[in-house]
């Protein structure tokens, strides 16, 4: 069978209805219209090529970055784009880009901490770029740690200035994206500093360029901290150092939502309360989770798609070998994977719909689901982005050799992505942020207060530090009731015995410190029961569509059991099953990748991405690899000459050298 047909093949053997299901991936039908509509606008402009990217050196690659920004800007002026459509061609031209830290950092910020004269001074000159803006928080010395940043803005009353300095090497900014050669401006964190007193962290409108000639500004140092890893990838992004000597910023220019520094220089807290800053940490935190579901779900169609083209041993007596896809240990590597992005895609809406709810209450006064937010956004930005990363590196071992090539796609959104693990908070500092949140709902058991929302199953603790699984046979394991008990004994119990561990500690800090390892294994439990938890209750709403509800109870079934089979070693030790429900668990997720098997293919069709937006010659919709990787191998510089630059000087030489000595 030709290749271009292979995937038509399994196309024709979908049991469920494929655009149906293209709208539930979207979320709704409105979202998969605008989504549809702006990835085809975006593949069908040549402006937006990025085929060659991995080929151009890092000046060609930046300025590249910032002709296609520039474009971008130009398509959604001329098209009058709605801030949602504007958002998501940004997201389908593909490239990390300026305009990521402006939109996605600078403005929320501004809105989030600054107040409405603020936000009606700087917001409009934001939304119209204007200025171009970011976020500059990480120092050389400090990311995580927030509070041990070292850069300082002392308050001079004789003036009614901010003195912004860097006292420090490590002081200096770095990372922040944006920064290196475009922003304007940025939000700078650093150490409030007034009569003498520091009053820690806060966040303040710097102006970095001239607005003339874009040069920066008196006693600003700027710069690009150099090459990152991959070809392309975040290369195509200015990360900077930022360098302050006693630059001045008048005193309204720091963000005073929540605190101000009046004229005579004495600090007062708003009464705006505190806690509406971590506002925009869970704003930015969910919208993590969201894009961790995108990549994800992108390495898991170009592996997907090229495992029913590929062939590879167990020819029949016609000559015909077997698709790569059918082979088991190919689908116990992809298929919980494909399962993973449809998991991630609904805790990620379940995240928007708390960010919300969230923001509703924070803005009535009304605090008390704030920890639960912080705790599920920090848990679950950790979890999906480390699953995504460790998926992406998995998703091009599943496609072979030719996977390593450029072309396949995989090595730039490697590189692309893997920063995730380590940006908007460390992933292992994450989940110990976690397990405090988790230590203190044990804590609080004898109390009285109940436990709501993520932890509501602790107020069952007593029952499920008792409980024994109910799974008798393997079919056992696609209730939800059993699925979700056994998930919810496992962290119950691995809470509770970090807590009882944590007692022995005459100094609390310091057991905490040496149980951290245990700490984060009970937070990882956690977090895996919410995104299953989330799973289950996504199918509980109404799903239309032929079979669409059966795919995802099959989905929702493999998520479960292979984390139940990949941390069975938790699960059993701490009794929450048998090993025979374990080995009846793995029978029964066997069984489920047979089931899953006819309709990969359609599974990632469901995801609607364009050739473009996936950049992967492998994972092409029409299944024609082999003859485009010949075709793109021809393009590579190198091949601009038969005869390759430095013949002369270096292989001739070598060659004749070789020659002579043979004659000896």
């Amino acid at each position: 069978m030709a290749r271009v047909d292979q995937l038509a093949s399994e196309r024709s053997k979908a049991q469920f209805d494929v655009d149906e299901m293209k709208i539930v991936w979207a979320g709704s039908r409105h979202t998969f219209e605008i989504s549809d509509r702006i990835s085809r606008l975006v593949a069908s402009d040549p402006a937006f090529r990025k085929d060659n990217r991995a080929m151009l050196g890092r000046k060609e690659l930046f300025k590249n970055t910032l002709r296609k920004a520039a474009h971008a800007w130009k398509r959604i002026i001329e098209l009058r784009l709605t801030d949602e459509e504007a958002s998501r061609l940004r997201f389908y031209v593909d490239e990390p880009a300026f305009t990521d830290l402006h939109w996605g950092m600078f403005i929320p910020a501004i809105k989030g901490q600054g107040t409405d004269e603020q936000q009606q001074k700087w917001l409009p000159l934001a939304y119209k770029m204007q200025i171009i803006g970011c976020y500059a928080q990480t120092e050389l010395g400090h990311g995580s740690n927030v509070q041990g940043l070292e850069t300082t803005a002392t308050f001079d009353p004789q003036t009614d200035e901010f003195i912004i300095h860097s006292p420090t090497l490590t002081s200096s900014k770095w990372w922040p994206g944006g920064l290196g050669k475009v922003s304007t401006h940025a939000v700078v964190y650093a150490r409030l500093i007034t009569d003498g007193k520091d009053y820690g962290v806060n966040g303040f409108i710097v102006q970095l360029r001239s607005m003339d000639d874009h040069s920066p500004l008196p006693g600003i140092t700027i710069g690009d901290i150099g090459m990152k890893f991959g070809n392309g990838a975040y290369n195509t992004m200015d990360n900077g150092v930022l360098q302050f000597d006693h630059v001045r910023i008048p005193r309204d220019q720091m963000l005073m939502r929540v605190s101000q520094v009046t004229r005579e220089g004495k600090f007062v807290q708003s009464n705006v309360p505190r806690q509406l800053v971590y506002g925009t940490m869970v704003y930015v935190r969910q919208t993590i989770v969201s894009d961790a579901s995108c990549a994800l779900s992108r390495a898991v169609c170009i592996a997907t798609r090229y495992s029913a083209v590929r062939r590879q041993f167990g020819s029949n007596n016609d000559g015909v070998e077997t698709q790569v896809i059918d082979y088991k240990t190919q689908q116990n590597r992809l298929f919980p994977l494909l399962a993973s992005a449809y998991a991630f895609r609904f805790v990620g809406e379940w995240l928007k719909w708390l960010y919300t709810d969230v923001t509703q209450r924070l803005q009535a006064n009304d605090f008390s689901t704030l920890p639960e937010a912080h705790a599920c956004t920090a848990g679950l930005k950790s979890l999906t982005t480390s699953a995504t990363a460790d998926a992406i590196e998995e998703c091009r071992k599943l496609c072979g050799g030719h996977g390593y090539l450029c072309s396949s796609g995989l090595p730039e959104l490697f590189a692309v992505y893997v920063p995730a693990c380590t940006y908007e908070g460390d992933n292992v500092v994450l989940l110990l942020q976690v397990a405090r949140f988790l230590m203190k709902t044990v804590s609080q058991l004898g109390s009285g207060k109940k436990p709501v929302g993520t932890t509501a199953y602790m107020g069952r603790v007593e029952h499920l530090m008792q409980s024994s699984c109910d799974a008798r046979k393997a079919e056992d394991w696609l209730k939800p009731s059993v699925i979700l008990e056994a998930f919810e004994a496992r962290s119950a119990r691995m809470s509770v015995a970090c807590a009882q561990n944590l007692a022995k500690f005459a100094n609390p800090e310091e057991g905490f410190a040496e149980l951290s390892a245990d700490l984060t294994e009970a937070s990882v439990a956690h977090c895996q029961l919410i995104v299953v938890s989330k799973f289950i209750e996504k199918l509980q709403q109404d799903i239309p569509g032929k079979g669409v509800k059966e795919q995802l109870e099959i989905l929702c079934n493999i998520y479960a059991l292979s984390l139940l089979h990949k941390y069975q070693g938790d699960f059993l030790s701490t009794g929450s099953i048998t090993s025979k429900q374990a080995s009846l668990a793995n029978d029964q997720l066997r069984s489920l990748y047979s089931q899953v098997r006819p309709n990969a293919v359609a599974l990632v069709d469901a995801f609607n991405y364009t050739d473009h937006y996936l950049g992967s010659v492998l994972g092409r919709y029409d299944g024609n690899v082999y003859p485009k990787l010949y075709e793109e191998a021809w393009k590579d510089p190198l091949n601009d000459s038969v005869v390759p630059d430095g013949y002369h000087e270096y292989i001739r030489p070598l060659l004749k050298q070789q020659l002579r000595n043979a004659r000896l």
